[in-house]
This record gives structure tokens, sequence and C-alpha cells, in this order.
């Protein structure tokens, strides 16, 4: 690793995008795409936790996946319970604390069981923390925020204008953790797609040519390198 571990970044995103079209290069279904995309999960997480890095996020599913085929939204869900199931397994090995950022009421009941038990094992654990956005859109992130806040207006809790920032920061999945420094997307769109639009306002956006499965280690610390160069303003001259 050639960067600067006095300028890390507290928190990266990932949008691990390029599954698919890696395992159609293949002649592969996409089944297969997943998988490979899921090991390189595991091993870039695990450099992560090595690494030092605070919060690591990563797009596992979104809302819209829903409109997928049937036949891989099924081998999605089972590839990604078997995966949190493994982690709760290795909870006390790895040290690394998972949580799970999305409405996982419309999942499963054996899935949602899986999440709880993972999030439940590795609560206590103190490196780092590994957000799984699943079943999670970011509109949808903010309108659950919004209803909750209103619910408080409704019963006088909360005034009108009281309400902060801060206040719709603390009804969003990602409450108690910073906002994402970097934003890292694989396969070479060039689109957010939903993910994380109130936490990546000023995030610096690094858009990658590999597909997921491809992305190595290497490529995280030259995502960090890359990172290192810029001037983080917000908004200032």
């Amino acid at each position: 690793m050639d960067f600067d571990k006095n300028y890390m970044p507290k928190h990266i995103a990932i949008i691990m995008d390029g599954n698919r079209r890696w395992a159609k290069a293949q002649g592969k279904p996409a089944s297969f795409g997943h998988k490979e995309g899921a090991k390189t999960l595991e091993k870039i997480v695990r450099y992560a936790n090595k690494i030092g890095l605070g919060y690591i996020t990563v797009y596992a599913f979104s809302t819209e996946n829903w409109k997928r085929t049937e036949d891989e939204v099924k081998a999605l869900m089972l590839l990604l319970q078997n995966y949190l199931d493994d982690y709760s397994k290795r909870a006390d090995t790895e040290n690394i604390r998972v949580k799970i950022l999305g409405d996982i009421s419309a999942l499963s009941e054996g899935m949602q069981k899986s999440i709880i038990k993972c999030m439940e094992r590795t609560k206590d654990n103190t490196g780092v923390t590994f957000n799984i956005a699943l079943n999670y859109g970011g509109r949808n992130e903010i309108v659950k925020a919004v209803k909750e806040i209103a619910l408080q207006v409704q019963s006088g809790a909360t005034k009108p204008e009281d309400i902060t920032e801060e206040m719709i920061s603390e009804h969003l999945y990602t409450k108690n953790e910073p906002d994402p420094d970097l934003v890292i997307r694989t396969s070479g769109e060039l689109r957010l797609s939903n993910f994380l639009p109130w936490q990546s306002v000023y995030s610096e956006l690094l858009f990658v040519q590999k597909n997921w499965p491809d992305f190595t280690e290497e490529d995280l610390d030259n995502a960090i390198i890359e990172y290192q160069k810029r001037t983080r303003k917000f908004g200032a001259n």
C-alpha cells in the first residue's frame, strides 16, 4: 500500500456493478457472476478491516432489483443469506461488525432471521463496520425519515421549525455513522443509481472501468490514493 495512513477516508461506499456482464462475457449465467462478486466482496471487506477503514458500505440489492427475473432474484437472495450465515459463524475471528441498510420487512422470514442473527452476533465487534445495503433505495430511505419526523410533529414532540439536517440524518439507516468520504462504482457506469443520495452529497466520486469480480485490493489502494490527491471543499472556495 502506498497511501498516506494519516489521511485515510473514514467511510468508503461501493456500488458493486458488473457481475452480470462479467459472467456474460464468459458465457456463464448471472448467478455465476454474483457468486464471484461475493468472493470479491469478502476479500475487499477483509482488506478494508486490515488497513483500518472505519466503515465500508456496499450496494448489494436495490429496491429496483426486484424487477429482475425471478430465478436471478432467488439465486441472489440465497447467496446473500448464505453470506450472512457464514459471517455469523466467523464473527469472533474477523472482528467485523455487520449492519443491514434497507427495508428488511419485504424479505423472506429466513432472510430476516439470518440478518438479525448476523447483526446481533457481530454488534460488539470493533473492526470495520460493514454496511450491506439490502432492499435499499435512497429515496425510500428519505421518505421513511420524513414520515417518522412527521409523526413526531403530529404528536407535538417536534415543531416544524426545529427540523434540521441533523434530525433527518438521525432517521436514516446510517444513523450515527459518518457520511461516505468516497463513493466507488465499478463497471464504468457513471451514475449513483439511488445509492445514498442524502449521505453522498459531498462524497468524492470515483468510477472504475473494471467489473466488480475483477476488483482487487490494489484497486482499493489506488482508489484511496486518488482520494488523497483531491481537495475537499464542502462548498467553500
